[in-house]
């Protein structure tokens, strides 16, 4: 017997709403248990950031021949050293004998600064007066994989929210017609869609994925956004259907918020329809725009459209956007194992683009409250592996940098040892990078805390320490 007893206007009422809306409850059955999230953006402390570009370069980038200079390595190159490491791996050639290989680009001061970079990025070199160096870096994971899904979600092996549905939950979007997180060009690799899930979070903060990581940066865009089949006046009908069948699904589960996100998620795509073509368009930017980001010219066109658009997101509004570099799924961009030279092209499809999107926002007002932050999810060691002509992985010791909203502009934090391999000085774990990444859109990373399976979430799990010296 059913209780509380059911009469049979109710069972056709319920059964009706059920059947409407299966879309609806499959997805909720896929939610995990949800706990209320701020109903609005309530910040911690005074942000000095509103938005965050991450401009992943996925493989890593070797510290030693970019931003870290190492003039030791000059001296020694050739030579043979022990290079003791903890996290050794077997094909490295760690501990046992290295080769020492200098940079393959030469160091020279910049700027007002005087900070030493290599001609590896000599656009973004003339814009060391921002940016905010951080060598002291170290992070969990030796492989791609477990790094990467570190760098997005704060563990290497569990299914957690990614730091842009942490910022989405956190603050919501800055406009009712986009989401809050974007995702251009991801890859289907080392993480795949992990790297921008929401996991346990209300499936409203997913990130939403614009073009993929292999394809043409022109064809990015968000698949399935219109509706080629219906004209507006259907669609209009069909979309009011289902939300009247979610609503009814809603309120016979009053105060779920899983079920109020999809219901959400439902009525934002509805708005995007209209609103995000046009704000991934770059039709409307100018020839002087254009030219600024490469785009049109090789090798910058690909990302230098993918930059462009995220300074188009950045002032519609979107919270956290991230634009990912890497060749395809299976190959990172940075990853020369036995080609460091290789390095230069990618620099060359990147630098540019990058120097320009800093330009940008720079001269529209918005580098002051946009947090700009470059890096990978670890670096490459200083001498060559096995021997040969590349490096390989450095979890160790490797350098990122920020710029804009609230960081200090022309400053160097912590360091490596002499090599260049292990972090020494200010060292700085992923999970505190990620804490001062929060506390400048101003969160607390120790309260930006979620309820799940009988225990409190947070991205930085029981640690992170939010790194001062940095802040202006």
């Amino acid at each position: 017997m059913l209780w509380p007893p059911r009469t049979r206007r109710d069972f056709l009422h319920s059964t009706a709403c059920g059947f409407g809306s299966l879309a609806l409850a499959g997805l909720l059955d896929c939610e995990a248990p949800a706990a209320p999230g701020p109903a609005v953006p309530v910040t911690h402390v005074l942000p000095k950031a509103k938005r965050i570009i991450f401009l992943f370069m996925a493989g890593g980038v070797s510290q030693v021949d970019s931003f870290d200079h190492k003039p030791l390595l000059d001296d020694l190159d050739g030579e043979s050293r022990e290079f003791a490491d903890s996290r050794t791996r077997a094909r490295s050639g760690k501990g046992t004998n290295a080769r020492v290989m200098k940079s393959l680009w030469p160091f020279r001061p910049r700027g007002e600064c005087g900070k030493w970079t290599s001609d590896l990025f000599p656009a973004i070199g003339t814009h060391v007066d921002r940016l905010c160096f951080l060598h002291g870096m170290h992070t969990e994971g030796v492989a791609h994989g477990p790094a990467t899904l570190f760098l997005h979600t704060g563990t290497t092996t569990q299914i957690r929210p990614s730091m842009g549905s942490w910022v989405s939950y956190a603050l919501g979007s800055g406009s009712e017609n986009l989401p809050a997180f974007v995702s251009l060009a991801p890859s289907i690799g080392n993480g795949g869609p992990r790297n921008y899930g929401h996991a346990f979070l209300p499936a409203l903060h997913q990130g939403t994925a614009v073009g993929r990581a292999g394809l043409s940066a022109k064809d990015a865009g968000i698949r399935f956004l219109g509706n080629t089949a219906r004209d507006a006046t259907a669609e209009q009908a069909q979309f009011d259907l289902v939300q009247t069948l979610n609503r009814e699904q809603a309120a016979m589960r009053v105060g779920d918020p899983a079920v109020e996100a999809i219901v959400e998620s439902y009525e934002l795509a509805w708005r995007m329809q209209a609103f995000a073509p046009d704000v991934l368009d770059l039709a409307s930017e100018t020839p002087t725009t254009l030219d600024l980001y490469g785009i049109g010219q090789k090798p910058t066109d690909e990302y230098g459209r993918l930059c462009l658009m995220a300074r188009r997101l950045a002032e519609a509004g979107v919270r956290y956007i991230q634009v990912n570099y890497t060749d395809n799924s299976n190959n990172p961009a940075w990853d020369q194992h036995s080609n460091m030279p290789k390095h230069a092209d990618h620099a060359e499809a990147v630098d540019r683009p990058i120097a320009g999107l800093l330009t940008d926002l720079a001269a529209r007002g918005l580098l002051e409250d946009t947090l700009v932050w470059w890096g990978g999810e670890f670096g490459r060691n200083p001498f060559a592996q096995s021997n040969g002509t590349g490096r390989d992985h450095d979890p160790d010791g490797f350098t990122v940098w920020l710029a804009g909203g609230g960081v200090k502009g022309g400053f160097s934090h912590g360091a490596t040892d002499e090599f260049g391999h292990v972090a020494v000085e200010g060292r700085t774990h992923m999970h505190d990078l990620h804490a001062t990444v929060l506390h400048l859109l101003g969160i607390d990373h120790t309260r930006l805390t979620y309820p799940f399976a009988g225990r409190d979430f947070r991205l930085t799990d029981v640690a992170g320490e939010v790194i001062s010296p940095i802040l202006s």
